[in-house]
């Protein structure tokens, strides 16, 4: 680790910053950045001074280990500030807490970034096949300039959020993939998503092709996420959290999946496989490729067919019909 950052509040897109650099030696390190920060910067920053030279040395090591002063030998300490205008005020008070005169600094421009386009940036279309497209809202405009992405492109607008499944992670692929490669079996089928995260599944369950879909998930916040995430892409999904959830064990679905972890895909077996219409199919994953052989076993005694569908980076999509 190089740095120590510690910032009172963010910048705005409006906001130009500059920052003070000092050097200073390890015992008033701690002393000058809370004296800068209590003083009124925006954020202090602790790099050590010799950094990529052969006098760098590691501040961080095993836990225990930790130094009992968080500083190096020679720091830089670097204090962004947001007005000029009000820097001397700034150093005097500065230098009022810290106890002495402060040591000299130098005085340096921040480059001006578009942070949120920086962040967007960070966030790509995602191919999940060739027909099948997770778009991040502010790429979905200029979808069509992007060769990458087929003009015919089914997308999934969705932006990353505080709900697991937005489609990075190999569970959410394996899948999404699997709806794409049964798109038949979707037609005007109806589909429980149970642990739907933020919805990615029943989503593209809709837009492939059925008729109804019901999202269900422990958490209320995963269950707003799913909503939001419906009425962007103009679905019309209905997604509840296990408090207030319709009767599951009254009805049965076409199409069942579970994208959720190992333990509690076993304890659920009973449910899901009870929610499974005749003929229907029952998708899992969650499951890493060594667990897969114990989360078959128990699916097994209910859908004998159950077997791995496809396997991805170690985790395993698992999938079988009622017969």
């Amino acid at each position: 680790m190089s740095d120590l950052t510690l910032a009172t509040s963010p910048p705005t897109a409006e906001t130009q910053l500059h920052e003070l650099v000092f050097e200073i030696h390890q015992e008033r390190a701690e002393d000058l950045s809370d004296a800068l920060l209590w003083a009124g910067a925006v954020s202090v920053a602790v790099e050590d001074a010799n950094a990529l030279t052969e006098l760098e040395e590691p501040l961080f090591g095993e836990p225990g280990l930790e130094p009992a002063i968080p500083a190096w030998a020679l720091n830089k300490v670097i204090a962004s500030v947001a007005d000029l205008d009000t820097l001397q005020d700034l150093l005097l008070e500065a230098g009022s807490l810290y106890g002495e005169a402060l040591p000299d600094y130098a005085l340096r421009l921040v480059p001006q970034l578009d942070w949120v386009r920086l962040t967007q940036s960070q966030f790509p279309p995602i191919e999940v096949s060739p027909r099948l497209w997770i778009v991040p809202s502010w790429h979905k405009a200029q979808h069509v300039a992007n060769t990458a992405i087929p003009a015919n492109a089914l997308m999934l607008e969705l932006d990353p959020g505080l709900a697991f499944g937005t489609g990075s992670h190999p569970t959410t692929h394996l899948c999404l993939q699997w709806l794409d490669a049964h798109r038949q079996q979707l037609q005007g089928a109806q589909v429980l998503d149970y642990g739907c995260g933020s919805g990615i599944l029943g989503i593209a369950a809709e837009k492939l092709g059925a008729s109804h879909v019901l999202g269900i998930d422990i958490d209320p916040q995963a269950v707003q996420s799913s909503r939001d995430n419906a009425v962007q892409n103009a679905c019309t999904a209905c997604h509840w959290d296990t408090a207030q959830s319709p009767n599951t064990a009254s009805k049965t679905y076409q199409v069942v999946v579970a994208n959720i972890l190992t333990n509690p895909l076993k304890v659920l077996a009973p449910l899901l496989c009870s929610a499974v219409a005749e003929g229907g199919h029952l998708v899992l994953s969650g499951v890493l490729a060594r667990q897969a052989e114990e989360v078959l076993a128990v699916y097994r005694q209910a859908i004998p067919n159950m077997a791995v569908w496809k396997m991805q980076d170690g985790w395993v999509c698992l999938a079988g019909q009622l017969a």
